[in-house]
């Protein structure tokens, strides 16, 4: 099973985690956003969906992405683009998209200001 973690973390913690991944200690997979708020932002609850039928379903076009969420084919098209950039999503050499994971671990802690 491969699982992603999704978390916020300082830039200080990443280049604390790259450095010992170059040291040769495993860090799973990992996707770091600055905020919540750009997690979020990134994550909507289209993506989500999105990410949701696409788990475990192995590569397949933005259409029929967009046909097994019900949703218009240019909407999902930009939700991918984001998703592509993002990390979570991958483009197959055949131009498919794959969600390479089968679990996503979201990890982080919202505390008073």
């Amino acid at each position: 099973m491969r699982k992603v973690t999704l978390e916020v973390a300082s830039r200080e913690t990443v280049n604390r985690r790259f450095r010992s991944a170059l040291a040769g200690k495993a860090q799973g997979a990992r996707l770091s956003f600055e905020s919540p708020a750009l997690l979020i932002k990134v994550l909507s609850g289209q993506r989500w969906n999105l990410l949701k039928v696409m788990t475990g379903a192995g590569p397949m076009t933005i259409r029929e992405a967009a046909r097994r969420i019900e949703r218009d084919v240019k909407g999902v098209h930009t939700d991918v683009h984001t998703l592509l950039a993002a990390g979570l999503l991958r483009k197959t050499d055949d131009g498919r998209i794959v969600f390479p994971y089968d679990v996503i671990h979201v990890d982080f802690t919202l505390r008073a200001a």
